[in-house]
């Protein structure tokens, strides 16, 4: 990590272009209703999304006011969870599992255009093949002569700003999107845990996010002591 805090492009043209409201369902059965947000002038050029859920417009109020700011994932797109049902990650649960909490509270899912932690949907299949044999899922990417994790949040931090909240209650185990968004200028008030999505598909996935890059992550004694 660089010592000189980054710093959030100043970029005129940024706005929400489009904000349409949906409905959603998912295969469990659970219901509800998003405001779907995109924008213009985003850092990278991509096609990210906001997702407003419950009263979040509510939310933004009281966290402006000084009382609890809005809950807040950012959710890195992942085909083979969010589409498939993968059970080789836990980001189609993530997903199911940050909908309904933020619905009841009010606040944003930013649906970030990140697959494979920035290195694209092919490049996420073949470190599936390198751990297939054998490679954890940093050392996967790394093989594949790519960054363990090379996701930007300088658009979150930029959507963020768009929808005028920049104090947030961040659902992530994951302290890199925590720090990256602070040091864009997104105070983050809290750190809220997601539940733990464990199944035999993902036990390695887990331990090498826990142990590797110190995701918060309680998944029992089997699994050892965090590095």
């Amino acid at each position: 990590m660089t010592t000189e805090a980054p710093i959030l492009p100043d970029c005129p043209s940024l706005a929400i272009r489009t904000r349409v409201r949906v409905p959603l369902r998912f295969p469990d059965g659970y219901e509800t209703v998003a405001d779907v947000f995109t924008f213009r002038g985003l850092a990278d050029g991509k096609e990210h999304l906001a997702l407003g859920l419950g009263d979040w417009e509510g939310a933004v109020a009281r966290g402006r006011s000084g009382g609890e700011a809005p809950l807040v994932r950012p959710h890195s797109e992942c085909l083979t969870g969010d589409v498939f049902g993968s059970q080789r990650c836990d980001c189609g649960p993530q997903l199911r599992e940050a909908v309904e909490r933020i619905a009841e509270v009010g606040g944003f899912l930013l649906y970030l255009r990140q697959e494979g932690r920035g290195i694209g949907l092919y490049a996420k299949l073949d470190a599936y093949a390198l751990q297939d044999e054998g490679l954890d899922t940093y050392a996967a990417n790394r093989a594949l002569g790519r960054g363990e994790d090379e996701r930007d949040y300088t658009a979150a931090a930029q959507m963020l700003r768009a929808l005028g909240t920049p104090q947030i209650r961040l659902l992530s185990n994951n302290p890199d999107k925590a720090v990256q968004l602070d040091a864009y200028g997104i105070t983050v008030m809290e750190q809220v845990r997601t539940g733990v999505h464990l199944s035999a598909a993902n036990e390695r996935y887990l331990v090498a996010k826990r142990d590797h890059t110190a995701h918060t992550l309680d998944l029992g004694e089997e699994f050892g002591e965090s590095a």
